[in-house]
């Protein structure tokens, strides 16, 4: 007994590609990724190829050498930093972000004093 397929669901594919392949069956279905891949191949130092290791510039996207860090890019002269280096497709920090503790203090000490204040006051008014 054969089982039949509904029309929607692709059917497999084995051997030579067919036009019912994966690969085939997609075309056309990521062309906003197929177009920033080609605007980032065209970025400076991109076509040239990179070293084994390399980081790319926040303004131009342009390739530059991990090892030794320039101090600005080769391409834009765009000052780089040690704190962050962009890769292929994250960035990387090295320095976390500075504490919200001391900007969250004051208000905290500031609301705590007058909840004291009032305690203080009940109390007094109150025995």
């Amino acid at each position: 007994m054969s089982r039949s397929e509904p029309d929607d669901v692709p059917k497999k594919s084995f051997g030579n590609m067919s036009d019912d392949h994966w690969s085939r069956a997609r075309a056309g279905t990521n062309a906003e990724a197929l177009d920033y891949y080609r605007e980032r191949s065209l970025a400076p130092g991109v076509k040239e190829g990179g070293t084994e290791r390399n980081f790319y510039c926040m303004r131009c996207d342009g390739v530059i050498p991990h090892e030794p860090p320039p101090s600005a890019c080769p391409h834009c002269g765009e000052p780089t930093t040690e704190g962050a280096k962009r890769y292929f497709n994250w960035v990387e920090i090295n320095d976390p972000p500075r504490s919200d503790a001391r900007a969250v203090l004051l208000p905290v000490l500031l609301v705590m004093s007058l909840v004291g204040i009032l305690c203080v006051a009940l109390w007094w008014f109150l025995r």
